[in-house]
């Protein structure tokens, strides 16, 4: 893929996100394979609306998260754990966002949060009457600190991880994949939060 046209499809998904609620301020981050001999992506950039993105407000970042050459903007601090999870998972896309319920949860599961015997697992790919645990890690600045601790909790079968008091990652084969995914554990998690007593 071109980086102009996984510009588009990023700016196009930063903003479906933000109108969602998702991506307030200039918080979140998302990314999109380029390549992967080597590993290359394409990230949001830093510091800016994230409901206003045009196609050329991403940075082609390396298997590190590092730009790969010089460029205008700088990639989002996160474009080192998207690279991580895109290398480990094999996923063509990384999505990262704000939304609150997944934070809720995590701030009353900090040991993993348990989905099961639910219809939407399905959009996890997982039968109903699955468990599966989403994976909650502490915050940490140091994108290391984070992608040892995604890799130390990887499970091929469940594509997401709760970074607490933070906000989430969830990553598929493309775009609309993850999208999907993050849709569908979100609804999970609003639900799980009920169950539990609000929110």
């Amino acid at each position: 893929m071109r980086l102009d046209e996984a510009g588009g499809l990023l700016a196009a998904e930063s903003a479906r996100y933000a109108a969602m609620g998702w991506m307030r301020g200039t918080s979140g981050n998302l990314s999109v394979v380029l390549g992967r001999d080597p590993l290359r992506l394409a990230v949001t950039a830093s510091g800016l609306d994230k409901g206003m993105l045009e196609p050329s407000d991403v940075v082609e970042v390396d298997f590190h998260g590092a730009p790969v050459r010089g460029q205008p903007l700088a990639p989002s601090a996160e474009a080192g754990l998207h690279a991580r999870v895109a290398r480990v998972s094999g996923a063509g896309a990384v999505v990262h966002v704000h939304a609150l319920a997944p934070v809720i949860a995590a701030e009353r599961n900090p040991g993993g949060i348990v989905l099961q015997d639910l219809e939407m697992l399905k959009g996890f790919g997982r039968p109903a009457d699955s468990r599966v645990v989403v994976p909650v890690v502490p915050n940490s600045q140091d994108m290391r600190v984070l992608g040892d601790a995604f890799e130390a909790g990887y499970d091929p079968a469940t594509p997401a991880l709760v970074v607490a008091r933070h906000g989430v990652y969830v990553w598929g084969d493309d775009l609309v994949h993850a999208r999907h995914r993050l849709e569908c554990l979100e609804w999970l998690l609003r639900f799980t939060n009920a169950v539990e007593g609000g929110a």
